[in-house]
């Protein structure tokens, strides 16, 4: 069924509007939108259908859309050009936007290979780290209140479908959760550290990476067993969080292999 909606006072398109700019209406509903095709057609290879489709006019035209289209039993919403580049950060309109739901968050795990984000606010990291995260087969991310908004556009886009197949914990105690974990707790500090290359990734490992600014809290860098330093060039002070971030998760990838596979 597909519904064409014109005005700006819809209330379907009211909502889409809030969910496409305001986190506490994201949290209310426990949905978001998915902004173009690659995003589509990740939750759909997760096995995951949107609740309905924005699309437009020009977009039935468009093959790939018209392809994802045909797997998708959500409603259909023809949008007004207008009206769909009101819902979409993007220059140039994608023709497909998906109201998904939000899975259900789990608990924090206490074995595995996880890796938790302590106050990274930039969306680009977050959504960078994300993706990486699901490339090296990482257990669960745990992400602190002081995060981006995980299911924000800025870092859905950033993440390149990583959404749906990441088991994700957002606004997550880190301290409680590093307590419980039953391996150890990894940081990326300078105090008293080894060299990634030279420490010991085997095993449970939660790596934990700071905020741009201000790095790992100490309250959370107490709790590190294992406190490894990147090797860099004389005179470099720092590395991108998410370079960082991946850069030691491939490490662990490289001595133990892919994650335990504990994904929802």
């Amino acid at each position: 069924m597909t519904t064409l909606i014109q005005s700006a006072q819809n209330p379907t398109y009211k909502q889409a509007l809030k969910l496409a700019s305001n986190r506490r209406e994201r949290l209310k509903l426990q949905q978001t939108l998915l902004d173009g095709s690659h995003l589509l057609s990740s939750w759909l290879d997760a096995g995951q259908q949107p609740v309905r489709v924005f699309i437009t006019a020009s977009s039935l035209n468009n093959p790939e859309i018209s392809t994802l289209l045909q797997r998708c039993s959500a409603p259909l919403c023809l949008l007004d050009e207008t009206l769909f580049s009101t819902l979409s950060e993007l220059p140039s309109a994608t023709g497909v936007l998906s109201q998904v739901t939000i899975p259900e968050k789990n608990a924090a795990l206490q074995r595995g290979f996880c890796i938790a984000l302590d106050g990274i606010q930039d969306p680009g990291n977050v959504g960078s780290i994300l993706r990486s995260a699901a490339a090296a087969g990482v257990d669960q991310v745990w992400l602190s209140p002081a995060c981006a908004d995980v299911w924000s556009p800025k870092v859905l886009r950033a993440g390149m479908g990583a959404h749906a197949v990441l088991d994700l914990v957002e606004r997550c105690e880190l301290l409680e959760g590093c307590r419980s974990f039953q391996g150890r707790v990894a940081a990326t500090l300078l105090d008293a550290a080894v060299g990634l290359y030279d420490a010991d990734w085997q095993g449970d490992v939660v790596l934990v990476m700071g905020s741009e600014g201000a790095g790992v809290s100490p309250e959370v860098a107490a709790l590190a067993t294992l406190r490894v330093r990147i090797p860099m060039a004389a005179g470099i002070e720092s590395l991108n969080v998410a370079a960082a971030a991946a850069i030691c998760m491939f490490e662990r990838v490289r001595q133990h292999g892919l994650g335990t596979g504990q994904r929802r």
